[in-house]
């Protein structure tokens, strides 16, 4: 899209922002027109009592001047008042609008989308470019056209009392005009990098943040001060620029306004001499330059933030033009009910063009069954359990779900029927309570609680002063590693999936806590089609079938003891852990650590920053 079709585009979506408030648009225009004429009273005045009540000595004229003043003020500030509360709430309730529609836009894109944008550039993007919309509903439009109203005013006064004078003052004021014009030119690009560079300080300060214990483990401290340092600097020199242009403006202004006053003393002082004009003319007309003016200004800040809001839409319009993955939904079938039978049909994926992951994958998972996914780090794994997930599309061949190719059924249907528990499981800053609900939030607290002894989870919860009140911190951070896994196990029990993944579910457990936990999986899988990646190969003796992956191909199928049988790849990964486990048995003082499952490539895993 050319930059001449993103204005168009932005432009429309302007218009559209603005119908939708019309009505509200209208009132406040209306009272604008009232609180802009009552505004003339004053200055129209000036010339009656200069001319009449002192010139003349009709001191009857007083009471009649003061009470139209009077009168005209409390008008102009109740319309001020009933403006700002009408179209204030019109901005903030678009505001509001623009940031659940964007929200919920993003939360429907692609899981890739998220490997590569980092979470604080969103959330400016969510938050901060929605603010601009202020300018277009609230009382920046309205204070524009206001200006122009009385500018159009005040000019036509000032033709009738002094033409030749109002004809050099309106070309000065017209180059003016053109300054303003090509400085806004100037200034929407600034604004526009502004939101993006903002966005990006953002980003890296919420990564830092988030990560504290890796940045002081690692005494990273200031490497991260200088990141955000250059990130802020970056922004510095971008507000610097707009500042240099606003204060351009805003001197460019002074100039013109003085160049406007000598023109006065020039040509008013000459009329006055001549009797063309009365002193009271002169007052008049210096009071009515003055609403000419002063509008002008106005509108350079109303545009300067007018430039603000349409650079906002701009970056709000790139995020809504990217397709979501449920875009699809309306034209697929619905998925109400599943049995969970799932098959691979000659299956191929990859991240980047001509580097496959998995190649040519063909298996079935019947419902009910567990399917233990073995190999090296890197093998294919995870990238196979995001396809089951639809987290990925196959680059080739079909994932079915009972017999029914899953590009074909509605996404959200699909979603609904599968439950996960991660190698570093995610918890929300809330209560323990909520977060097992976090699948059902409709759950009963006895529910929860059932869920939570089979997961052995409530032996911990009801240790904890405020029990399954206590609030986790952001991220899971007040509890321990194994407690967090413990709690997510409770949780998928609770979310009762046809269709379960378990990766690397009791690698933040200790053999004790692993034990305990395993009825507990042992529940969960029943009934259910689970896909379970282990590198702790005891986890899986049990399961139904065992796919060994090696270089994105499956190497060998079967149960554990046929795989043993065998001798092969799976037998050789089954010996060297149980060499492992021995030595750790005859050496209890040296603490084993299997080995972590790395993501085949950096949007492969379904937490992608989980080994950083």
């Amino acid at each position: 899209m050319t930059d001449q079709q993103d204005k168009r585009v932005v432009w429309r979506e302007a218009r559209d922002i603005i119908w939708q408030r019309r009505y509200r648009l209208v009132l406040g225009f209306v009272l604008m027109v009232f609180g802009r004429l009552a505004a003339l009273v004053l200055p129209a005045t000036s010339k009656y009592l200069i001319d009449e009540v002192i010139g003349n000595g009709r001191a009857e004229l007083l009471a009649p001047l003061a009470t139209a003043v009077g009168i005209a003020t409390l008008i102009q500030a109740s319309a001020g008042f009933a403006n700002s509360q009408i179209l204030g709430v019109a901005a903030q309730h678009a505001i509001t609008e623009m940031r659940k529609t964007v929200h919920d836009h993003v939360l429907r894109l692609p899981t890739a989308y998220f490997d590569s944008v980092k979470s604080g550039e969103l959330i400016s993007r969510i938050m901060a470019d929605a603010e601009g919309i202020r300018n277009l509903v609230g009382t920046g439009l309205v204070q524009l056209a206001g200006g122009m109203l009385t500018a159009s005013v005040a000019l036509t006064v000032l033709f009738y009392l002094n033409w030749r004078m109002t004809s050099l003052t309106l070309i000065v004021l017209a180059v003016f005009g053109g300054m303003m014009a090509l400085a806004f030119m100037k200034l929407r690009p600034l604004f526009r990098a502004r939101g993006a560079l903002n966005a990006t300080a953002t980003g890296r300060l919420g990564e830092a943040l988030g990560g504290i214990r890796i940045v002081k483990s690692y005494n990273a401290e200031k490497r991260e001060s200088g990141i955000f340092g250059a990130n802020v600097d970056a922004l510095f020199h971008n507000v610097k620029k707009s500042v240099t242009a606003v204060a351009g403006i805003s001197a460019g202004s002074t100039l013109i306004f003085g160049v406007v006053g000598v023109l006065m003393i020039l040509m008013g002082g000459r009329a006055i001499l001549a009797g063309t004009m009365t002193l009271g003319d002169f007052v008049m007309y210096i009071f009515f330059t003055g609403l000419v003016a002063a509008p002008l200004v106005q509108i350079s800040s109303i545009s300067t933030q007018l430039s603000e809001a349409f650079a906002g839409l701009d970056r709000i319009r790139e995020i809504r033009s990217l397709l979501t993955e449920d875009a699809d939904d309306n034209s697929r079938e619905a998925l109400p009910a599943v049995s969970g039978d799932i098959v691979f049909e000659d299956v191929s994926f990859a991240y980047q063009e001509g580097v496959p992951v998995l190649k040519h994958i063909s298996f079935e998972a019947p419902s009910g069954t567990t399917t233990a996914l073995v190999g090296s780090s890197g093998s294919g794994k995870s990238t196979l359990a995001s396809l089951v997930l639809a987290f990925n599309r196959p680059q080739s061949g079909r994932v079915l779900i009972d017999g029914k190719d899953v590009e074909s059924v509605r996404l959200s249907d699909y979603r609904s029927h599968v439950g996960v528990v991660l190698q570093e499981n995610f918890l929300f800053d809330g209560t323990i309570s909520e977060n097992i609900a976090y699948a059902r939030p409709q759950a009963t607290d006895e529910e929860i609680r059932e869920v939570s002894r089979i997961a052995h989870s409530d032996e911990f919860i009801v240790g904890f002063e405020d029990g399954y009140d206590s609030v986790v911190g952001e991220r899971g951070v007040k509890v321990s590693g194994g407690q967090r896994q413990r709690i997510a196990i409770a949780r998928a029990i609770l979310a009762d999936p046809k269709i379960l993944i378990l990766d690397e579910a009791t690698s933040s457990l200790d053999s004790e806590s692993e034990s305990l936990i395993q009825d507990g999986l042992q529940t969960l899988r029943s009934g259910r089609t689970t896909f379970v990646i282990a590198h702790r190969l005891s986890t899986i003796v049990s399961a139904d079938q065992i796919l060994v992956i090696e270089d994105g191909e499956i190497v060998e199928r079967g149960n554990h003891e046929t795989l043993l049988a065998l001798d092969g790849r799976y037998r050789e990964l089954y010996d060297r852990q149980y060499r492992l486990e021995l030595n750790r048995f005859i050496n209890p003082g040296e603490d084993f650590t299997p080995e972590p499952e790395a993501p085949e490539t950096a949007a492969a895993a379904f937490n992608p920053r989980r080994n950083l």
